[in-house]
């Protein structure tokens, strides 16, 4: 690989190493200017020599248009995609062009079909819907509409086409792709083209993403726009929630999904519904009596209110719909229970899209431009999926062969195969569900007591994964204990028995019900470990950020001079900093991102209202950048300043200078966001006080300082499934490692595996023990010495228009969908 310069004064745009962000994306070249006094650059590894040579980015595209396009119903988060193929197209050289009102528009071309500029998607990140427009169209169904489609497409010298929309848009686009030759030669005969327009547009390189609510793509995680329908439904579930408890009312909501229970299963985690209904598993013959018993449950243990969750497509065994008004009339008969129906619809397409929505939307563009521009005609046409946090490349055919194959299955009754077809994160959410809504505690007890307890700041979703740690720990069988403010509760004896009603409302709630400090239990370990012996104590769960991590430390540590220290631990990262190492996700993170990001919106707003306006944007982290930069990401910022990037005055020119440029467009404003860490002289009084001097004339200056709002509010759907599916886990490892430590009615657990940390890592949930993770982790600065995260900068600063220069010398792979049915992460 040649090193190609970088311009000093953009140095800070200098990235870490990328393993595949969007799989092409990868290490910016670092910076030239030295770190600070006590500062280190960012982690990374320099790429081996390409035998391709290297491959400039900037001009990959030169030459070469695409073209892109929304079909089928709409979803939040589309216009983030379509921003970043457009932005990242031509920032490679290619032209781009927008494709109005879907395949309609390629078959009518005209206007519908018409040149992009960088300036034409601006303000678009935070439009729900599609603002190029979608359309069903059967004219594109018979040959003669994808004739007409060839020809106004070979016109243009497209030969790149970006399809976003659901599994039929997508089949679609592949079958246009394989009748390419045969359009273009009866395209030649009939004088439709030139020969030298066919020979031009020999082949066309076709690339989909996924846009849909329902989240019923095989082959992806999430598709685009779930997340977004979740947020308004969770909206609405928490509003008619205060409202049944008022009235001790029941209500069934209806929620959205023909053929995939994705929205309800998940609404059902994120509020504690009474029960769900999805089409992918229906309820046994004598579901009605089982609901009953249910929700009569519920009511008898104090429970104001019933919540039950129905997906549109929901049927029984036989292949009958269940219908709300059919449960309705179910619960108003047996029980006479006064019971409302509120079916959400449409409403559930619309509003602002989710931060994680335009984060993945954003990811999936980049890797899509990069995808066309690579594509040969041996290519086969690919969707750019996400698998974890990685983004990747599968067969689209594949993925659309797989989701065909779910519906047949439960066409045929098999149920249990659709529930494997679909992944393991519809097996995995509905295994936790039902242990939480259906099972009781049972009689015989473990003889096993274990503690939870919250420990750092508080933050959203630390309630979900209380609650799901506690009743999952009941039907286990264990005595559960609540330990309130920390390690300084503990070592006080704020300890007291927990029971399954205690924490029924938990999961919507923000902040931390059991109290948390930051207290470290070093300088308490005499009374702690009395305590231990009191309660009888035999595992502990802590729920926490950096602190909780610190804290298992001391403990494991304290171990060779107190016994009673060894019992087994679990660590749970929650934190809205995302800074605790071993995870690449930590519960409240997302809330704080939303929050964040929903603030940038309206700051954005004023900005463009009042025109030449730069607004400074201070977020919390301590030293960590995931906010920052995330919130950049999801925001549209023009630069962000972070720790683990060091930078200059001269970097903070280069910026200034870029918004003057940027301020003789038509997007007369700016947005900078500063982590509240990032440097100790150059803080976000100093970038508002330099931004406003240089940039006197040309715009001026407003600052704000976000501040604890962003530890505030009610958890996203996000951050309460993964709380929930936390506290799960927690307490599936920790009952099977106090068995394992038990030895004649004594836990004694010494080892460094029997303190453990539950994390994110990629694609699944990991325990690993937390001594090794010392090792990854820079206690000076409180973060882990390699963060994920980071190789997605490049990607802000592309979108912000920086010229950067990318390595590209490591190339994607196109994975297959792998059809076997996959382990789940933990027994439960």
């Amino acid at each position: 690989m040649v090193a190609v310069p970088v311009a000093p004064a953009l140095s800070r745009f200098a990235a870490p190493a990328a393993l595949s962000v969007a799989a092409l994306l990868l290490l910016l070249l670092l910076s030239f200017l030295p770190p600070g006094p006590g500062r280190r650059r960012s982690a990374g590894r320099k790429m081996p020599p390409s035998p391709a040579g290297p491959q400039h980015t900037e001009t990959l595209g030169v030459g070469k248009a695409i073209a892109v396009l929304t079909s089928g119903g709409d979803a939040q988060g589309m216009n983030a995609a379509v921003r970043a193929v457009v932005r990242v197209g031509i920032y490679t050289g290619a032209k781009v062009f927008f494709v109005c009102e879907g395949y309609q528009g390629l078959v009518d071309g005209g206007d519908h079909i018409r040149e992009a500029t960088w300036e034409s998607v601006s303000m678009m990140l935070q439009l729900g819907g599609t603002v190029i427009g979608s359309a069903r169209c059967q004219d594109f169904r018979t040959r003669e509409g994808r004739l007409r489609a060839a020809r106004n497409l070979v016109k243009r010298g497209i030969t790149n086409l970006c399809v976003i929309g659901g599994d039929g848009s997508l089949t679609g686009a592949d079958t246009f792709r394989a009748e390419w030759g045969g359009l273009l030669a009866e395209l030649l005969k009939t004088g439709g083209i030139t020969a030298e327009e066919a020979q031009r547009s020999s082949h066309l390189n076709i690339v989909g993403m996924v846009g849909s609510i329902d989240n019923d793509f095989c082959g992806t995680d999430m598709t685009i726009g779930t997340d977004s329908a979740l947020h308004r439904i969770m909206e609405i579930v928490d509003a008619i929630t205060t409202t049944a408890q008022s009235h001790q009312r029941t209500f069934v909501l209806e929620v959205m999904g023909r053929h995939c229970g994705y929205l309800a299963l998940i609404t059902a985690l994120a509020c504690g519904a009474d029960w769900v209904f999805i089409p992918e598993s229906p309820p046994e013959d004598d579901w009605e009596e089982h609901l009953c018993r249910r929700l009569t449950e519920t009511r008898d243990g104090g429970s104001r209110l019933n919540i039950i969750i129905v997906a549109e497509g929901a049927i029984d065994k036989h292949g009958k719909a269940i219908t709300s008004d059919e449960i309705k009339a179910l619960v108003v008969k047996r029980l006479g229970y006064d019971t409302r129906v509120t079916i959400l619809g449409h409403v559930q397409r619309g509003g602002t899209p989710s931060a994680f929505d335009r984060i993945l939307a954003s990811r999936m563009g980049v890797e899509a431009v990069m995808a066309l521009l690579e594509g040969t005609p041996e290519t086969p046409a690919c969707v750019v999926s996400l698998s974890g946090n990685q983004a990747v490349r599968l067969p689209l055919m594949e993925c659309v062969q797989v989701t065909k194959d779910v519906t047949t299955a439960m066409n045929e009754g098999r149920f249990e195969d659709a529930l494997k077809l679909r992944g393991r994160w519809l097996s995995d959410n509905w295994n936790v569900y039902k242990l939480l809504a259906h099972i009781r505690p049972p009689a015989t007890k473990s003889g096993y007591t274990v503690a939870v307890m919250n420990v750092g700041a508080p933050a959203a979703g630390m309630n979900a994964a209380v609650r799901s740690t506690v009743r999952i720990g009941l039907i286990h069988g264990h005595r559960m204990l609540a330990v309130h403010d920390g390690f300084e509760g503990l070592a006080f004896g704020m300890v007291e028995e927990i029971g399954w009603n205690t924490v029924g409302s938990w999961t919507g709630l923000g902040g931390s019900k059991l109290g948390t400090k930051r207290t470290l239990p070093k300088k308490h370990f005499e009374e702690i470990s009395a305590n231990i012996s009191k309660f009888g104590i035999h595992g502990l769960i802590i729920i926490g950020g950096f602190e909780a991590f610190t804290g298992g430390l001391e403990l494991v540590e304290g171990r060779a001079r107190f016994e009673e220290l060894c019992i087994p631990l679990c660590i749970v990262p929650a934190t809205v900093s995302n800074n605790v190492p071993g995870s690449d996700f930590s519960i409240g993170a997302d809330t704080a991102l939303n929050t964040i990001t929903t603030t940038c919106d309206l700051i954005k707003q004023s900005a463009a209202g009042t025109k030449r306006r730069v607004f400074i944007i201070e977020t919390m982290g301590g030293f960590c950048g995931y906010l920052a930069t995330m919130a950049g990401l999801a925001a549209g910022a023009d630069a962000v300043y972070i720790f683990e990037e060091p930078f200059s005055s001269r970097d903070l020119q280069a910026n200034v200078d870029h918004l003057t440029e940027k301020m003789k467009t038509t997007v007369k404003r700016g947005l900078v966001l500063r982590n509240e860490r990032c440097n100790e002289n150059y803080t976000t009084d100093f970038i508002y006080n330099l931004y406003c001097e240089e940039g006197k004339g040309i715009f001026d200056c407003r600052k704000n300082v976000l501040g604890h709002m962003q530890q505030g509010g009610s958890p996203t759907p996000f951050d309460r499934n993964f709380g929930t599916k936390m506290g799960a886990k927690a307490v599936a490892w920790i009952t099977g490692k106090i068995k394992e430590c038990s030895r004649h009615g004594r836990i004694f657990a010494n080892t460094a595996d029997s303190a453990c940390l539950l994390g994110m890592r990629k694609r699944s949930l990991v325990f690993q023990p937390i001594a090794e993770l010392r090792q990854q982790t820079d206690f000076e600065h409180r973060i882990p010495k390699e963060q994920w995260w980071l190789k997605l900068r490049p990607i802000l600063k592309i979108l912000a228009k920086y010229n950067i220069e990318l390595d590209t010398s490591e190339t994607a792979h196109l994975e297959h969908l792998t059809r076997k049915v996959l382990v789940p992460e933990a027994t439960l």
